[in-house]
């Protein structure tokens, strides 16, 4: 498959700053397996096999269990997340498919109900950062593996 509309190269301020924006979420305090699983869950939803492609191998990196990447699309049915989990995926669900009426009050209560306001600030700004890099990422066309030697994700025994 070619990869089109090269936005690193045709707008490298632009990509510079998003990419500026992922090593700062990666400094964050909000815990690194949630946030890979919500890279993952979200590109899912949307469709960019580059995104989850690299994501899912850099979960594994982290030390991410095989098994829960399996269970990730039905997440709700597995029992290998933690309410924390769940409240996390839910409410990058919610942000990822936008249906006019936003995120309910319900929703935002049980999501605090295990985060504090840095992390559900934290994870918005990953759920709205990963949502960016999937349309850019479908827009493309990117390849998946692409990245794999220069992120050090060759080595990662997912084939």
């Amino acid at each position: 498959m070619n990869s089109r509309l090269d936005v690193q190269k045709l707008s490298p301020n632009l990509y510079n700053t998003l990419f500026a924006l992922e090593k700062q979420l990666g400094q964050a305090s909000l815990e690194k397996s949630l946030a890979d699983l919500v890279k993952i869950r979200v590109s899912q939803l949307n469709g960019c096999l580059f995104c989850l492609d690299m994501h899912s191998k850099e979960a594994r990196k982290h030390g991410e269990r095989e098994l829960r990447l399996y269970h990730l699309p039905l997440w709700r049915e597995s029992e290998l997340f933690s309410e924390k989990e769940r409240a996390g995926l839910e409410y990058a669900e919610r942000l990822t498919r936008l249906d006019g009426h936003g995120v309910e009050d319900a929703d935002f209560q049980r999501l605090a109900a295990h985060f504090t306001e840095q992390e559900m600030s934290e994870l918005t700004v990953q759920i709205g950062a990963i949502n960016l890099w999937n349309r850019l990422g479908v827009a493309r066309r990117s390849p998946a593996g692409e990245l794999d030697k220069l992120m050090g994700l060759d080595k990662v025994a997912l084939n």
